[in-house]
C-alpha cells in the first residue's frame, strides 16, 4: 500500500493507491489510469496512534523523513485543476499561502504563517465557544476589520453585548477573514481556493463578493504529493 499524507494542524488528509487502509473509512474513491485512489480525513491527533508507513509527506504535523514543502505540494496539486494564469489561495487551520501561475508556470506565492486572523482554527474555536454550526453562518453585507485576529475577537465580544446575534458577529468576522485573504493573494479576479475552508459557505459567499471562486477541496496538498 502506497500513502500519501497532509498532516494539518486539526485534520490529516490521506490518500492511499489500490489499497484501503482497514481501520478507516475513505470519503471519496477514485479511478485513475486504473489505480484505485482512496480518499481520508481524520483527526490528526488520530495519527499518533496508528502504523502507518507513509511513503511522502506534508504539512506540520507530518513527523516524516520524507516531507515536501508545501508550497510544492499546493503548486503540483493545483496545476491539473487550474487555467494557464491562475491564482490559489489555500486556508489550513493555522497558514494561508497562495500561488500564481503566468501560462502555465510559476509566477509568484506568499505564505503567512503567523496571524491568527487568517486561520481555520480560529473559526473553529469561535463556533464552539459560542455553540455555532456552520449551518448557523451566512454571508452578511457588513464586515469585520479583522487584519489582526485578537482585535477582530474584540469586535466580536463587543458587537455580542450591544445585543447582536453571535451567528451575526461571527459572520462578520468570516467576512473579514475572505476579504483580507482575497486581498493577501493580491486581489485576482478569480480565485481558486484549497483547504477546509472550501466546505464554509459563509467564507465562499463571503469571497464571492469580491471575486470569481471556484473550490478545489481538502486533498490539493495531497494529490500534490502524488503528481509530478
Amino acid at each position: 500500500m502506497t500513502i500519501y499524507l497532509d498532516a494539518g494542524t486539526t485534520y490529516s488528509k490521506i490518500i492511499s493507491v489500490n489499497e484501503k487502509i482497514p481501520s478507516l473509512t475513505p470519503v471519496d474513491v477514485v479511478l485513475k489510469s486504473e489505480k484505485e485512489f482512496n480518499y481520508y480525513i481524520l483527526e490528526s491527533k488520530i495519527l499518533r496512534d496508528m502504523d502507518l508507513k507513509i511513503h511522502s509527506s506534508c504539512g506540520h504535523m507530518s513527523g516524516t523523513e520524507i516531507c515536501e514543502n508545501e508550497i510544492i505540494a499546493l503548486a503540483k496539486g493545483a496545476k491539473q485543476y487550474v487555467e494557464q494564469n491562475s491564482t490559489i489561495l489555500d486556508l489550513g487551520s493555522r497558514d494561508a499561502k497562495w500561488i500564481s501561475f503566468q501560462s502555465g508556470k510559476f509566477h509568484d506565492m506568499d505564505w503567512n504563517t503567523s496571524c491568527a486572523s487568517s486561520t481555520g482554527a480560529t473559526v473553529e474555536m469561535l463556533m464552539k465557544f459560542y455553540d455555532l454550526k456552520p449551518q448557523d453562518l451566512n454571508f452578511v453585507s457588513e464586515k469585520f476589520n479583522v487584519t489582526c485576529g485578537i482585535f477582530g475577537l474584540e469586535k466580536i465580544m463587543d458587537s455580542i453585548s450591544k445585543g447582536e446575534n453571535a451567528s451575526v458577529a461571527v459572520s462578520k468576522f468570516i467576512h473579514g477573514l475572505g476579504y483580507n485573504a482575497w486581498n493577501f493573494a493580491k486581489k485576482p479576479k478569480k480565485l481558486y481556493l484549497s483547504g477546509g475552508f472550501c466546505e464554509n459557505k459563509c467564507l465562499v459567499d463571503s469571497l464571492k463578493n469580491y471575486c470569481e471562486v471556484v473550490l478545489l477541496g481538502r486533498f490539493v496538498l495531497c494529490e500534490g504529493l502524488i503528481y509530478e
